[in-house]
């Protein structure tokens, strides 16, 4: 077998965590391909590496002196050198990164240097050969990721090594200068190189063990999602669940490749593991739950709405002419509601209002705001008998009004809209029907 693993920022913050992860390494032999984060924060109120570097790069291309930011950055990698007893020396590294920075080498190339200091300490730690991603990651013309490319040339030169660590977060230009993917990205460098380097799977260390049915900030210590597909990720991911990077799940999903979530604190729970297909039932009926606050509904009414062949589209075509994108479209015969975002809308509302009437002349139009969105998300839905009226008696029960219902034709989710001051409340009472009580 053999197994691609990253490591976050907080897994790798200090000595400690770094020995840590190197005995995590080093348990399993089918663990080869190393993709660390720059170190995280020690302890609250700490500053990350690379928030640190980039006020190395403000202070630069301001023209101010950064050397004293640059020496604290120094410190960590030297106490983390020195706490694992290496003679490692990056006297060099930083000797050029203060030449790069005083030359207006830029923010990438600023942020980019985490990672790349952390993969040098983490190759010399483990003995692994070390890849720098610049040579083997890159970036079109138009700043956007070469997959293919990256996909040949990377599966080459990790023919030629049998253990190496490849640093997150960047790649390179066709310039050659650094280009670095928004924040998350070595997420998606370790998705990356899973698919290049063929990969049975694709481990995600970070400092929880997986993710959890609901958030933990609503509910107290929330059961965790022991196995859910690619599908159901994306449902909750896109009602705000905090996931993984969005782009770090297309390159292992294309190749098959399951995903295990796994904590570096407590490396003997399994995690959570994500897989694009399974015959494994979930414990619960439902996956997960996940919501956002700040919606607002405009509701249209029109008499034989049904009959009027382009109508709906009419509607939509009055938010896309103001560039407002749309998240849910329930509706009736003679009504539908369309939901957006309301920081989104409220500043065009006007200019939509007008729109709808030119070009759809509806009968009544209304506007509400302060309204949120619940996500109910499960594959094991689409098989239970009543999981709708559950849902309604909850909320019912916990004396909630739902304003809309909207469930998707794979029958995977269910979206209920509730006024925001109701959003923690319908949370609980979602959840603790179908995990607390499983009635």
């Amino acid at each position: 077998m053999k197994k691609v693993v990253k490591f976050g920022g907080s897994s790798l913050a200090d000595a400690e965590q770094f020995a840590k992860v190197g005995r995590i390494i080093n348990s399993d032999k089918d663990r080869r391909y190393v993709v660390p984060s720059a170190p995280g924060k020690r302890v609250s109120g700490d500053t990350k590496v690379t928030d640190l570097l980039y006020q190395c790069e403000d202070l630069a291309s301001a023209g101010k002196d950064f050397a004293g930011v640059l020496r604290e950055i120094r410190g960590r990698y030297d106490d983390i050198i020195k706490g694992l007893s290496l003679s490692l020396s990056l006297d060099e590294e930083f000797e050029k990164i203060n030449r790069m920075l005083s030359e207006g080498a830029g923010r990438d190339y600023a942020a980019s240097r985490g990672e790349y200091l952390n993969g040098i300490v983490m190759a010399d730690y483990l003995g692994f050969s070390f890849v720098d991603a610049a040579e083997v990651i890159f970036f079109n013309a138009n700043g956007d990721f070469d997959s293919e490319k990256t996909n040949a040339v990377l599966g080459e030169r990790l023919k030629t090594v049998e253990r190496a660590v490849i640093p997150g977060f960047y790649g390179a230009m066709p310039d050659g200068s650094i280009r670095t993917f928004s924040r998350g990205g070595s997420d998606i460098t370790g998705a990356i190189v899973s698919r290049a380097a063929h990969a049975d799977v694709y481990e995600n260390w970070t400092d929880v063990s997986g993710f959890l049915v609901a958030d933990p900030r609503i509910i107290k210590h929330p059961k965790k999602i022991e196995t859910i597909t690619y599908l159901e990720l994306r449902e909750l991911a896109y009602m705000g669940a905090s996931v993984l990077h969005e782009d770090s799940i297309f390159p292992v999903r294309k190749e098959g490749i399951p995903i295990n979530i796994r904590n570096t604190n407590d490396p003997e729970d399994d995690g959570t593991w994500i897989v694009e297909s399974t015959a494994k039932k979930s414990r619960y009926i439902i996956t997960g739950i996940a919501g956002k606050k700040g919606f607002c509904s405009v509701s249209i009414a029109k008499d034989m709405m049904n009959s009027e062949v382009g109508f709906v589209r009419r509607v939509l075509q009055a938010f896309e002419d103001q560039n407002i994108s749309i998240e849910h479209v329930p509706s009736g015969i003679d009504t539908m509601t369309v939901f957006v975002h309301e920081d989104e809308f409220v500043s065009k509302e006007q200019a939509v209002v007008s729109g709808i009437y030119r070009l759809a002349r509806p009968d009544v139009l209304e506007i509400e705001s302060g309204l949120a969105l619940i996500a109910v998300v499960g594959r094991g839905m689409k098989s239970t008998r009543g999981t709708a009226g559950r849902i309604f008696s909850a909320l019912a029960h916990a004396r909630i009004n739902v304003r809309m219902i909207d469930q998707g034709s794979s029958e995977l989710n269910v979206i209920i809209g509730v006024d925001n001051d109701d959003f923690e409340r319908a949370i609980e009472a979602i959840y603790a029907i179908f995990v607390e009580t499983q009635i």
